[in-house]
């Protein structure tokens, strides 16, 4: 799979790599971030894509908070090169491979695109005290019915499926100790259909009276979980 990123296939398919999202992807790791009262000096991110959400993170954090962001894919380490400065660099390869380590490692929508997820989570937990990861959780009853892992595996390039157990599940397999989970409400972001715009409030509105519930019946939403 990571020849679709190092051969141009993905950014043919994606060619604002997904920036649009990077203010709200931000705003979760921030979220997680202050929840938990972390306050790192050095921030790496995995998968790092256009580089747009360390940027923002950049904006929002202290100036003395230093940022790498790593990728496999030359096309997205060229797209974050207008984003480099003094504190925010990018490099071309594995993280696991660099001799550094960090405050603080961001898995952010990187999991479900990696073949080997288990080595890949294995070979990434000595690199930082804290991992920040954000998952998709495409498994639900709805989803499911609509085939939408199907469509994300075409679309998206996601090779596997969460829910909220399974990815809890799969940290705590890899040695890793959860210490703080919750849900990002991609339900609040603008929809591109009238359909999903009804299925949101609907998602909303149950997601105040029972969030686990609605989150495996109808989706909607994804997982950002902070571990050690």
């Amino acid at each position: 799979m990571e020849g679709a990123y190092a051969s141009g296939r993905y950014l043919a398919g994606h060619p604002g790599w997904h920036v649009e999202d990077s203010e709200w992807k931000a705003s979760q790791v921030l979220e997680a971030l202050r929840r938990n009262r972390i306050a790192p000096r050095s921030v790496a991110e995995v998968g790092c894509g256009a580089g747009e959400i360390l940027r923002r993170l950049q904006l929002q954090m202290p100036p003395e908070t230093r940022f790498v962001g790593f990728d496999v894919s030359p096309d997205a380490i060229a797209l974050c090169q207008q984003r480099a400065n003094d504190r925010l660099q990018f490099i071309l390869g594995q993280a696991a491979c660099h001799s550094g380590e960090f405050d603080v490692l961001l898995m952010i929508d990187v999991i479900e695109h990696v073949e080997d997820y288990f080595g890949f989570l294995r070979e990434l937990r000595p690199k930082a005290r804290t991992k920040i990861a954000h998952l998709p959780l495409d498994m639900s009853a709805h989803g499911v019915l609509r085939r939408v892992p199907a469509t994300s595996r075409r679309n998206d390039h996601h090779l596997h499926y969460f829910m909220k157990d399974t990815a809890l599940a799969a940290f705590a397999d890899c040695g890793y100790r959860v210490i703080d989970w919750f849900y990002t409400p991609k339900a609040k972001l603008p929809a591109r259909q009238w359909r999903t715009a009804i299925s949101n409030r609907i998602r909303r509105a149950g997601f105040v009276f029972a969030p686990d519930l609605v989150v495996r019946a109808l989706g909607g939403y994804g997982l950002i979980v902070v571990a050690e």
